[in-house]
């Protein structure tokens, strides 16, 4: 019979664990799994930034809501090549697409890349996000990794990294968080994004830089430089972007996809490529997320309040890192808790066995992912001392 040789899907790892959270009884259970980010009050919130926009967005609708382009709105594509790449920068050689979230940026990366002849390897951290070593195995790439962490788990192996992407093959692609590693919250220094840069210039790699939590790290000046840096050296490679958290519009699947080329014709020729592989995957992109996002970082004084609201989450996340760190401190001296204040961004990499991880979730109540990663934003004030408890429990 047709399709009886189909395997069970085992499901998603990470939203899997989100179906398990909804059935459990349990009344002071606590989702640190899936990535969102949470308020105090363990809410997503929708940021007053967005509101102001989707006000004005409703005042100028009309009964016409046709298909955008390919490539998606123009306006939208200028306001993220000048948020990401900034103004010093000519962005007539770097070709914009608007996308499906940052997952529909990579898998389109991914195809247009194997069309164009770079399909051979992929080279991803160990660990990274599971979906990188999906999408790039379902586009046809051979999947290989490149160690992140240390023996300890403590910090970036960056000399053995650097040793693994010597042996890749030319033309091979190296997928690298820009900023907030997930999972690890591990994050490349400025003289290693040179010298990581430097390796892929001799060995004739392709770099990647997925971004899709700019301005939770250190700060958007900071967390975005490693993407201008890659345009300042004249590296070609690709930048993938999601505003799903920093804008908190999840559902709104709102991303970008931007190739860094050598000159204009290039850049044109890559463009036109890159509306093909979206014709031949989901035509064209949707239409009101990309409108909101378009509005606020086109109105300055808009942006203005968005900026300032990311800001205040990213001091939120560190608050709860800071207030993890002295508690677990306190409840299991016997441990040492500081990566809790080295890593950045939303995730934590916890180092807990996948036993451990079992016997928070079954036991406690407490939801992490697998391999340890813990979302920091999903702590708060009212379940913090609750989590760095069951935390020591099992330690």
């Amino acid at each position: 019979m047709l399709f009886e040789h189909l395997q069970p899907y085992p499901g998603d790892p990470i939203l899997s664990l989100m179906d398990k959270f909804t059935s459990d009884p349990r009344e002071e259970k606590v989702n640190l799994s899936v990535g969102f980010y949470y308020d105090e009050n363990g809410k997503i919130p929708v940021l007053d930034s967005v509101r102001e926009a989707k006000r004005r967005a409703d005042a100028r609708f009309t009964q016409t809501n046709g298909y955008l382009p390919m490539d998606g709105a123009s306006d939208y594509c200028r306001a993220v090549q000048q948020h990401l790449f900034g103004m010093q920068n000519n962005p007539e050689t770097i070709a914009t697409i608007q996308t499906i979230g940052g997952s529909g940026a990579l898998r389109i990366a991914a195809d247009f890349l194997y069309s164009a002849d770079y399909g051979g390897e992929v080279w991803i951290s160990d660990p990274s996000w599971d979906n990188h070593q999906a999408i790039f195995a379902r586009a046809g790439f051979t999947v290989k990794r490149y160690p992140w962490l240390n023996a300890s788990a403590d910090d970036i192996d960056f000399p053995a990294l650097l040793q693994a992407l010597q042996g890749a093959a030319a033309h091979s692609v190296v997928v690298v968080h820009a900023c907030c590693h997930n999972p690890t919250g591990f994050d490349l220094q400025e003289n290693q994004w040179d010298a990581l840069f430097e390796l892929c210039r001799e060995r004739q790699l392709i770099p990647l830089l997925d971004a899709a939590y700019l301005g939770m790290g250190n700060g958007f000046a900071q967390d975005v430089r490693a993407v201008r840096k890659l345009v300042a050296r004249g590296t070609t490679g690709l930048v993938t972007n999601s505003f799903s958290k920093v804008f908190s519009l999840y559902g709104e699947r709102v991303g970008s996809l931007s190739v860094v080329c050598a000159n204009r014709t290039i850049a044109d020729n890559v463009r036109g490529q890159l509306k093909a592989t979206v014709r031949a995957n989901y035509s064209s992109p949707p239409r009101f997320g990309a409108v909101l996002v378009s509005e606020i970082l086109n109105d300055e004084p808009l942006r203005q309040v968005w900026q300032e609201e990311v800001e205040l989450m990213r001091e939120r996340i560190v608050s709860m890192r800071q207030g993890l760190h002295t508690r677990l401190s306190e409840l299991a001296p016997q441990h040492s808790h500081d990566y809790l204040l080295r890593q950045k961004g939303m995730f934590s990499f916890t180092g807990l066995s996948p036993e451990q991880v079992r016997m928070l979730r079954e036991e406690y109540g407490v939801y992490i992912i697998g391999n340890g990663r813990l979302c920091v934003s999903g702590l708060n004030q009212h379940n913090l001392d609750i989590v760095a408890r069951r935390i020591a429990a099992v330690l």
